[in-house]
Parts: structure tokens; sequence; C-alpha cells
């Protein structure tokens, strides 16, 4: 069966829409109803797409099929877009407690009737929104998270932030609710989080205590910001892999923002970076595979298909598969669906429960940054694109991490969670690659011609200065806030 037929077979879609987004064409960013008139209401959708029966595959799926889909992602330039994936915290503006499934249910009713979202329902819950290529979803605390569309320029993806914030905080204040720009819940401990009803979430949160001892934090505490970014060429996703994942501590410094836990200090800049160390070692970390001569498409589908898997999808239920092997599914021998063979929409599926620095799909997204204010939400984007979307700028970045040891870049990832820009390396500090870093991120982008470089400002005085925004966090918890957590809700309310 041709890999190009095996892409239509029907797929099986969460209905979280977790296998995966499109990477094409634009979203209508922030109209009012009134601009798109003709459209309907937002409605429901049983997933993205509904279509939820299998076919049933006729012969096993090849390593060479998972290979080809990773590369069917490759693009040339001019069709290179930008997605951004953000996480915040909502909260009840009177009591700062989390908010609960029920008025997360509200929010995303109200923003499918005033903006004309389409709501993803599970079990008869709504978990989630659709609009074009945008996505709202669910974390498993309640984290409110947009998928974006993929865009062109900055100041689309920039546009597309203030959008989306404008029409949550337009719903959530009518509902006493605030969302909050931070890396790690600052107040609460874990059994105040409520939980939401999705499937998959109730999978994992079996499984996490089994391979680590912080993953139901990730799962339920953390808000992250990811950078999605394509590539022409398997030699383009080797260097723009390679130069993102040596780097990706650096974005941690430069954006770390969780150094509160249960209302006071935690001992960390960005506690949500450290989580990732003892959550799933099967699933996360630096990848040091990427570095080897031999790194492409096929050693990416080799390492994921010894992750252990979590689920299937099936008849609209997640069946638990934690633990079995994506390889014994191949061959018609996971247990829970005996006989059966995997379509691409499962190794879809597969790849979105891997969780590395850097992660490969049909694009590369850049895992290392914490939660945090609007204005930074449009900076991360522009660091990367400054970096990996600019030939020069992603040579020198190359050029400059090419003599890295592996043992370096595990000791940046170890450290710079603790100790930000002021993480020592070799003769100086990470402040100073931050500083070299960034005036290449910017040199990228002057190259682009967008006018797009002031999307960096935000980050300047952080990399001046080497004060993460959470060392700036914590002098206001021991001066102005006298050793109260709960000012944040207010200095880092969007």
């Amino acid at each position: 069966m041709a890999v190009a037929s095996r892409l239509a077979v029907a797929r099986v879609v969460p209905p979280d829409g977790s296998g995966g987004r499109g990477r094409q064409g634009f979203a209508v960013v922030g109209l009012p109803a009134a601009a798109r008139r003709g459209r309907r209401r937002g409605g429901a959708v049983a997933a993205s797409p509904p279509t939820e029966e299998v076919a049933q595959m006729t012969e096993p799926l090849t390593k060479d099929d998972l290979v080809a889909y990773l590369a069917s992602g490759c693009k040339p330039k001019e069709n290179w877009r930008i997605g951004t994936e953000h996480e915040k915290f909502g909260f009840d503006v009177e009591t700062l407690r989390p908010i609960t499934y029920d008025q997360i249910s509200g929010i995303l009713n109200g923003l499918s009737e005033r903006f004309e979202w389409d709501k993803i329902m599970e079990e008869g819950h709504v978990i989630g929104l659709k609009q074009g290529k945008q996505n709202i979803s669910l974390e498993p605390g309640g984290q409110f998270e947009l998928s974006g569309a993929p865009l062109e320029t900055l100041h689309q993806t920039c546009a597309e932030v203030n959008s989306h914030l404008y029409q949550v905080k337009a719903v959530g204040e009518e509902m006493g609710v605030g969302f909050l720009g931070l890396g790690f819940q600052p107040k609460w401990p874990l059994s105040d989080i409520p939980i939401m009803p999705k499937g998959r979430y109730e999978i994992m949160r079996n499984y996490m205590p089994k391979v680590g001892s912080l993953g139901l934090d990730m799962m339920f505490r953390t808000c992250t910001v990811q950078v999605n970014l394509d590539f022409s060429s398997e030699q383009d996703m080797i260097n723009k892999f390679r130069a993102s994942l040596a780097l990706q501590p650096i974005a941690t410094a430069i954006f770390a923002n969780s150094p509160f836990k249960e209302g006071k200090p935690n001992g960390f800049l960005s506690l949500r970076s450290h989580i990732w160390t003892d959550t799933d070692n099967n699933r996360s970390g630096m990848l040091p595979f990427v570095f080897d001569d031999s790194f492409g498409f096929e050693q990416y589908v080799d390492y994921a298909l010894d992750v252990p898997m979590y689920f299937v999808y099936r008849n609209k239920k997640y069946l638990d598969c934690t633990g079995m092997s994506f390889r014994d599914f191949m061959v018609g021998k996971l247990p829970q669906v005996p006989g059966e063979l995997p379509t691409l929409n499962d190794w879809e599926n597969h790849l979105t429960t891997i969780f590395p620095e850097v992660r490969l799909k049909r694009y590369i997204e850049m895992r290392g940054a914490d939660g945090g204010p609007w204005r930074r939400l449009c900076a991360l984007p522009a660091f990367w694109v400054g970096l990996l979307y600019d030939d020069e700028s992603l040579q020198s970045i190359l050029d400059m991490t090419a003599d890295w040891t592996k043992e370096e870049r595990e000791m940046l990832r170890r450290k710079v969670p603790v100790t930000g820009l002021k993480t020592p390396f070799r003769d100086g500090y990470v402040r100073d690659l931050a500083e070299d870093v960034l005036q290449l991120a910017k040199n990228g982008l002057e190259r682009r011609g967008y006018k797009e470089v002031g999307f960096l400002r935000e980050v300047d005085e952080v990399v001046r200065t080497g004060v993460t925004p959470a060392e700036r966090l914590l002098n206001l918890y021991e001066t102005k806030w006298n050793r109260s957590v709960d000012p944040v809700f207010e200095e880092l309310l969007y």
C-alpha cells in the first residue's frame, strides 16, 4: 500500500485534536462576529475531523512508511510558517483558586457563542474549541491552551495571541475568572487542582507515578509556550534540530518564570523545566543521538518506536496501552486490539506522547520555555524564527555549538533551571551565550525583512542585565509583596 494512499486512510483523531495540527493556510485572526457574516454560530464537532471508524489495514505499516510520514513535512522555504502554542492558568479572581471544570466549560461555551468557535466534545463534555486552523484545548489541570494557526509573519502571530487573550478575557471577566502567565502554579498544592474529564489524561495520571516522581506536577501544575517551525529537507531538519536542542537551555534561562510553589520560593528559576528531568525519562530529555553523524528521520523513528505507548483511540474511547510497544502494534500483537494493525494516524498520535526538549513531527517543536505574559508570548517565536529561519544565523549557531559535548549540553539542561543566565559555561556564563545568540536572532529577523526585530525588545533587558523574569518576581516577593505570592496573580494577569 503506497504511503500516499496510507495517508488517506480513515483517520481516528482523538477529540482533543491531539492527533496533530494542519500546517498550511491562515487563520481568521480575532475578527468579531459581524466581520464574518454568513458563518454560522459556533457548533459542535465530535472530533476533528469527526470520522472515527478505523479502516482495517490489510498489510502492516513498515518503518519506511513511518519515515516517509516525517519526511512529508519537508516544504520549500516560501511555504514555511510559524506556529505557537501557549498555556495559561485560569483562576477565580476572588479566591485565587484554580477554576473548576464547570467554570471552564462556561468559558468554552461563552467563547463558542460569542466568537463562533466550534465545540469539541468528549462523552458529553466540551473539552476544546476549533476555529479554522486554531484550537483551544485543556491541559490535565484545566490549563487553557491555544494551539495557533500556521502563520507567515510574527506580526500575524502576535495578532493571533492578542486576539485570543482579548476573547478569553472578555468572557472570563464576566465570570470572575482571570488568567495567569506563569510556568508553574504558584500557590495551590496538587490536591487542590481540578481534573479535566479527558480520557487520555486519566491514562497518563495513572501511569506517571510509575515512571518518575514529578509527572503529576508536570500534568497539573505547569504551563509552557512552544514554537513550531518548518524545514525544507532532511538536512535542514537535522541542522535545525541540533541548533535548537543545543540552545534550548538558553531559551529556558531567558524565559525562566516559575520560581514559586505552594506560596513560597521553590529553589528554582524554572521549576517547570526541572520537573521534566524526573517525569518520564523514556520520553523526555536532550536526545544525544540527534548529534550523531547517522541522525536523520529514520533515527528519530527508531527512537519513537522504542518509547512506550500511552493509548490507542478506538470507538470514541482511549484504550490504555501504557508500557506497550508500538513495534508489537505494527505486527498485530498489541494485546488491547489483538490482530489489529496501526494506521498512520495511530503513529501520529503516538508522536504526540513523546516529550523531549525539541520534538519532531512533520515540523519541529521547541519546548523549553515557561509560560509568561503576552509580550513574552510574542518574543519566543521571534527568538526561534530569527535563529532558525535565517541561513546565516542558523549556520552561526551550528558553528558555535559544534564542539559542545554531550556532558556540557546535559549540564546546561540540569543547572539552568536553578541558576538561569548566571550558570557558568566554559570561561563565562550562560548570559554571555545569550547575548551572542540574541544578536544572531536579531540579525536573522532583520534579514527576513518583515520589521520583526521589535518583538525581541521584551527580552533585551533580561539578557543585558542577566536578571531572569523569575528573579525579578523573587525580588518583588522579598520586598514589595512582603513575602506573599498572592500579588503575582495581579502582576502576571493577562
